[in-house]
């Protein structure tokens, strides 16, 4: 395959359950050797995209390719080239590692010696050697999930499909994951990743894929989009909420950036004491911001200058969203 050409394509998929539209005519490119990132609310169709170009769902209209075969003319080629980790855990707690990875071996016809050396090499890949005899009802969730990757690439799969990997673990398991992640990446696997942590996202992914109601709403590096949304911002936490009005306006007229109703797009965070707008010029606007509050007697606990998050991204883009059931 020509190595320019992206490993993952989807053209107009469209699916739907009922009356619902899963996939909205959605439309995604993944370049070799990346990660790549799906973001959505619930409903917006991360999962049946995964689904889908994991040969576990029928394409229903539009077209799918992964590695170069169309997934609904050549589902048997696709298998042989991916790997798959779902939201939920699919080893044998009563095994231990090793048995959980011999077994997965075998089933995909390795047999025995070459499924006991593959083993032995995904423990040794993901710190596991010293906890393969042990039962997984005794490992912790980072550990877990780890093997659970480790399964996913018995047959060191070319793509990698991972649907919110890292749901319920704590920051060292998740951690433990992203180490992994990247570790695969640099040995030349491509990765498609959806995930409902933003920072996951922006820690892992070259590129981002914003789902909404079954289709793209927005794509790119997550710097580029985080540089659409606004560049700078200034923050200020003051001490008094009953002043918090009043520092609104002040950064309002001095943040150097107006919105639609002609002054800056000034956002309050009442529970946190916080008040936030873009900037133009981030360093004159912070010493204007600084010079008002010291004249109107203003006491700031916080006051910094910063990128907008991904998780202001998310919610510019997708707004208030009620859940839905298809994922």
């Amino acid at each position: 395959m020509n190595d320019e050409a992206p490993v993952v394509r989807a053209e107009g998929l469209r699916r739907t359950y009922g009356t619902t539209r899963a996939l909205d005519g959605l439309d995604m490119t993944v370049a070799r050797g990346s990660v790549h990132g799906v973001l959505g609310p619930n409903g917006s169709g991360k999962t049946t995209l995964v689904r889908t170009m994991a040969t576990l769902l029928r394409v229903g209209e539009g077209r799918a390719e992964v590695a170069g075969f169309d997934v609904a003319a050549r589902p048997k080629d696709v298998r042989r080239r991916i790997g798959l980790l779902g939201q939920h855990a699919a080893v044998d707690e009563e095994l231990s590692g090793r048995q959980n990875l011999e077994l997965f071996g075998r089933l995909y016809h390795l047999g025995g010696r070459r499924a006991a050396a593959r083993a032995t090499q995904l423990l040794e890949r993901f710190g596991l050697a010293d906890t393969g005899r042990k039962p997984v009802g005794t490992y912790s969730g980072g550990m877990r999930r780890r093997l659970d990757l480790a399964a996913s690439l018995i047959v060191d799969p070319e793509i990698l499909f991972l649907d919110e990997p890292t749901t319920g673990l704590d920051p060292r398991g998740r951690t433990e994951v992203w180490e992994s992640v990247r570790s695969l990446v640099g040995g030349g696997t491509t990765v498609l990743l959806t995930t409902q942590y933003l920072e996951e996202a922006d820690q892992l992914a070259d590129r981002i894929s914003v789902l909404d109601h079954g289709r793209v709403i927005a794509e790119g590096a997550p710097e580029r989009l985080k540089a659409d949304l606004g560049g700078d911002r200034i923050d200020v936490v003051v001490r008094d909420a009953d002043r918090l009005a009043e520092t609104a306006a002040l950064l309002a007229a001095t943040a150097g950036v107006q919105g639609a109703s002609g002054r800056a797009d000034v956002e309050t965070d009442p529970d946190g004491r916080r008040v936030s707008a873009p900037v133009a010029d981030r360093m004159a606007a912070l010493t204007r911001l600084v010079g008002a509050l010291r004249d109107h007697g203003i006491e700031a606990e916080d006051v910094a200058v910063r990128r907008p998050t991904l998780d202001e991204v998310f919610l510019h883009l997708t707004g208030d969203q009620k859940e839905k059931t298809p994922r």
